[in-house]
Formats: structure tokens, sequence, C-alpha cells
């Protein structure tokens, strides 16, 4: 079992930073690909940013890409995205998400309660 903490969110200005973090506990995640989403209001989740198990290959998603960063630290267990040059469209609850196999679909298998950004105008 794998529980997933997600901390880091708040309101911020267009075009401001923000750094989400994920705090893993339990089995040995540094085995798991980690990943972000989003949901907006309204709108499905979807993939943001993911990194695999050894942190050599990230992956993001085109409307993000070049602004945000997604990083990991196995030793202490956390995942984090970097968030720059934030837009309004970037508003939503942000969630990190674990499983054994990296994919850009939300068949994750541990999930965090999610944190929610806010860009104002």
């Amino acid at each position: 079992q794998v529980q997933l903490v997600e901390s880091g969110g708040g309101l911020v200005q267009a075009g401001g930073s923000l750094r989400l973090s994920c705090a893993a506990s339990g089995r040995t995640t540094g085995s798991y690909a980690m990943v972000w989403f989003r949901q907006a209001p309204g709108k499905e989740r979807e993939f943001v940013a993911g990194i695999k198990r050894s942190g050599g290959s990230t992956y993001y998603a085109d409307s993000v890409k070049g602004r945000f960063t997604i990083s990991r630290d196995n030793a202490k267990k956390m995942v984090y995205l970097q968030m720059t040059n934030l837009k309004l469209e970037d508003t939503a609850v942000y969630y990190c998400a674990a499983g054994p196999v990296f994919r850009y679909s939300d068949s994750y298998d541990y999930w965090g309660q999610g944190t929610q950004v806010t860009v104002s105008s």
C-alpha cells in the first residue's frame, strides 16, 4: 500500500510560480512511476507530468511543456512539480498518483487527495 499527500497549492497571479510536493509513504515508492494529473471544474481529469522510477525519463502534457518541471527524490520519497509562468487555464485540483508502470492514462493504483491551484488575473 502507498499513501500520497500533496501540498503546496494556493492562489497565485498569472505569470507566477508554485511548487507542488507529493509525500509518499508505505511500500518501496522508489519502484513506482509518479505522475501529476489535474482536474478543472466541469472538465475531465488530465495528465500533466510524469516521471519514471529512476527519474531519468520525464513526460509532459503539451499545455505545460516548458513551464512545468517534475522531479523526484527517492531517498525522501518526494515528488515535486515546479510550475512557472502560470496561466488562468492552469487552475485546477492537482493530484499526485503512483503506479508500477508509467502511462498517460489515469489508471494508477494510488492517488493523493489533491491540492487546489488557483491562478488569478
